[in-house]
């Protein structure tokens, strides 16, 4: 049993390593891209659409909903990148029943790669809509005293997102491991099942929890409506 797919060597030479975190991430990779290729090659602008399509778009509509659920007025800017994990994650355990194979969310190396492109994406958001002033205001709110904690609040958040993807995905691989080597025929099956479904739940809360940060930088407070002068009699 492994602690990490770090621990897995493909190949070596000096100070390079192939490990399986690696190959099992640029893997995944190639199959995501590749299966979006073929989905989206076919789509269709006309009134009529094919039930898939159709099915496609009500997954979309859905994502999109949830999107703006979380407080961003508009989610297809932001479909891209929060779909995106969602899938690579989610994708990451659902290949879990593929013999041999080791889940890349399983090292801490990549749920902090993860949890970095939330960290560079927030901000870049935020300047996106805010502007850069604008954005770097928010670090001052709501007194220049809070500097400091807002800056440890952005690089907390970060750790956190890491290590709470890490620790769930390399609990549910050891515990599965266990009771592998303990009894080899009922257990694992339904412990490889509870994985799936917990790897997709972990999938959800990750891209929901980026939704979040990205909704806080991007929020703009409103101006407050005044109000209309009362007509003198």
């Amino acid at each position: 049993m492994h602690l990490s797919p770090d621990e897995i060597i493909f190949w070596q030479y000096g100070f390079f390593k192939l490990n399986a975190t690696i190959a099992y991430t640029w893997a995944l990779m190639l199959v995501l891209a590749v299966g979006a290729k073929l989905i989206t090659r076919r789509l269709s602008t006309d009134h009529t659409r094919s039930r898939w399509q159709n099915l496609l778009e009500i997954v979309v509509t859905g994502i999109e909903k949830q999107i703006e659920e979380v407080g961003l007025s508009q989610p297809r800017q932001y479909i891209g990148f929060l779909g995106t994990l969602f899938l690579f994650v989610a994708m990451a355990s659902l290949c879990t029943v593929i013999p041999g194979y080791e889940p890349p969310t399983g090292s801490l190396s990549t749920t902090a790669a993860l949890a970095l492109c939330v960290m560079v994406t927030v901000p870049l958001f935020g300047i996106e809509d805010q502007g850069l002033g604008g954005y770097l205001k928010t670090y001052l709110e709501p007194t220049v005293f809070m500097l400091p904690f807002n800056i440890i609040s952005e690089i907390s958040r970060t750790l956190a997102l890491a290590v709470r993807l890490f620790g769930n995905m390399m609990s549910g691989a050891m515990i599965i491991g266990i009771l592998l080597s303990i009894t080899p025929f009922i257990f694992p099956i339904v412990m490889t099942l509870l994985g799936l479904l917990t790897g997709m739940v972990q999938a959800y809360i990750f891209s929901i929890l980026a939704a979040v940060y990205i909704a806080a930088a991007t929020h703009v407070p409103k101006p407050k409506p005044q109000a209309e002068p009362v007509p003198e009699l």
